[in-house]
């Protein structure tokens, strides 16, 4: 395996970036009200997971600073499982596409994870 060399290339930001993209597409269509509130909130937690990921692998010389970064990586997508359950519970979305995108967020949340419980394996 090549050595990963910027952020981009980790399959987690990857996933990340994309799971954010259909979290904005989604929130196009939400009503107007919720502007300056779900909307919102959904969009800025989608796209910390991705930018917290990035600021992790910068200080990953760091394995406390690294691990603090995938620990709010890890906070936020947990936080966009929540507005997506409003989504849901407000009927801005439907069933499978919350199901769809929670799962997408467990398998995130999963592979933070395991980078937290082995900071080493991505030192230098």
């Amino acid at each position: 395996m090549d050595k990963i060399r910027t952020h981009k290339e980790l399959k987690v930001y990857q996933h990340s970036f994309t799971a954010g993209m259909m979290v904005f597409d989604i929130t196009k269509t939400f009503p107007n009200e919720e502007k300056y509130s779900l909307t919102d909130q959904i969009r800025r937690s989608s796209r910390s997971v991705s930018g917290n990921l990035a600021e992790a692998f910068r200080k990953r010389r760091y394995p406390k600073a690294f691990v603090a970064k995938l620990s709010d990586s890890e906070g936020e997508a947990a936080e966009t499982q929540v507005w997506l359950d409003y989504a849901l519970a407000c009927k801005y979305i439907d069933l499978q596409l919350h199901d769809d995108l929670n799962d997408k967020y467990d398998h995130i949340i999963a592979m933070i994870v395991k980078m937290i419980n082995n900071p080493e394996n991505w030192s230098f």
